[in-house]
């Protein structure tokens, strides 16, 4: 039995108990074949001391779901997701609402992958673009 878009977000969410992403309350609210989507309500939580949209908090953002994306399109059984490394170039201040961060991937390889991800806000203008670059590594060894 395939479980529903729902459940499988549910259980996805369910892993950040206790973790960064529940403190920056991200959670993941889409995927499809090849993207994961995940949202952080902009409070001052997150803000600056101007109370702008901090950038660290949009990269902890775009860090959470390109690593997300990486580890559900990967054998876990077999592999561990590790984040190589992550650029962010900010376009767009912001105060309040939600952002979104879309993962897709540029390259899908066996040990490594690369993903774009671009955040936008609720009306969809485009408040930063990251790259990340991620490390799939063997369990046993």
């Amino acid at each position: 039995m395939q479980q529903s878009k729902e459940e499988f977000l549910s259980k996805v969410n369910a892993v950040s108990k206790n973790t960064l992403m529940e403190t920056l309350e991200i959670e993941m609210v889409d995927y499809g074949e090849d993207f994961l989507v995940a949202r952080m309500p902009v409070t001052s939580r997150v803000h600056q001391p101007d109370g702008v949209l901090h950038g660290g908090a949009t990269a902890a953002l775009a860090e959470s779901v390109g690593s997300f994306a990486s580890h559900i399109f990967t054998d876990i059984d077999k592999y561990f997701v590790r984040g190589l490394e992550i650029t962010a170039n900010h376009l767009k201040s912001i105060t309040e609402g939600y952002v979104y961060a879309k993962a897709t991937f540029l390259h899908k390889g066996r040990t490594t992958q690369l993903l774009d991800i671009r955040v936008t806000d609720e009306a969809d203008n485009l408040i930063s673009i990251c790259r990340l670059s991620t490390i799939s590594l063997p369990k046993n060894k």
